[in-house]
């Protein structure tokens, strides 16, 4: 979530919506007690909203406020704005990232995938535990799949000549996230109880060319951005990757299999 972001599709990111939304319930789990009741509680990168309403449903009784720089997704986000079930309240609001000043303090900062989208992060950490309430969390999981093929097939061809000169320089690679081990040491160093962990899913894809139908909704949206005024381009370029990712996950009996790796970090600040 930077100023450089992609333009995003809400509708193509949640056709693997619960795919996606998994590693969220797995974070949340291990996210102990808060400080505050009602907490206050924020949820960085929110995209459409869906996994958003996860935090209402474990904490009813707090007020959420999702943050995105995306206004496509906010707008697919605000039918979820409003009272919660559980007497809390829910909302959303325009954010970047990369220059972003808590507002308040929180109980609870937590972020879904986003934190990968913006470049030194990690040097970001002081400034978000300020933000947290003594005894608050810090929250997280990122993609740390950038060598997996659908990731290193799409910078290879987007290193070839037809589209070099527009793509280079482009695409995230492995240093867009820190080892487990770094984050751990990171947080720790700043006063924080570290819990970090990675875990690989094996997402199992129906239908046609599902694999590349994920990454159009993630991935694949800072080539789709670059290339949307060169549809021919644009087009070109999706085939010839389609290829490479038909051969790099070949469909099966039961379907085509993705497998994912993910990065998660709880921390918690001294009380």
């Amino acid at each position: 979530m930077n100023t450089t972001s992609p333009t995003w599709d809400p509708q193509q990111y949640l056709r693997h919506a619960d795919h996606r939304g998994r590693p969220y319930v797995d974070l949340l789990a291990r996210v102990p007690a808060l400080p505050r009741e009602p907490a206050r509680i924020a949820d960085l990168g929110c995209g459409p909203g869906n996994v958003t309403t996860l935090l209402a449903e474990r904490w009813p009784t707090a007020h959420i406020t999702g943050y995105d720089n995306s206004p496509e997704m906010l707008a697919r986000a605000e039918p979820y704005a409003g009272p919660t079930a559980g007497g809390g309240r829910l909302d959303f609001a325009h954010a970047d990232l990369t220059h972003w000043t808590p507002p308040q303090t929180y109980d609870l900062i937590a972020s879904n995938a986003t934190l990968q989208w913006v470049p030194g992060h990690a040097d970001a950490f002081p400034r978000l535990l300020d933000a947290l309430a003594p005894g608050g969390t810090l929250a997280f999981q990122v993609p740390g799949n950038f060598e997996a093929p659908s990731h290193a097939l799409m910078r290879e061809l987007a290193g070839t000549a037809p589209w070099r000169a527009r793509l280079a320089g482009l695409l995230r690679h492995a240093d867009a996230v820190l080892a487990p081990a770094a984050y751990l040491e990171r947080l720790a160093d700043l006063g924080c109880a570290v819990d970090a962990w990675e875990t690989t899913y094996l997402h199992l894809l129906a239908g046609a060319d599902p694999v590349l139908d994920w990454v159009k909704g993630t991935g694949l949206r800072p080539v789709l951005t670059a290339l949307a005024d060169d549809p021919e381009a644009r087009d070109a370029f999706v085939a010839a990757y389609r290829d490479l990712l038909r051969e790099a996950y070949p469909t099966t009996p039961h379907g085509t299999v993705l497998p994912f790796r993910r990065i998660f970090v709880v921390a918690v600040k001294p009380a």
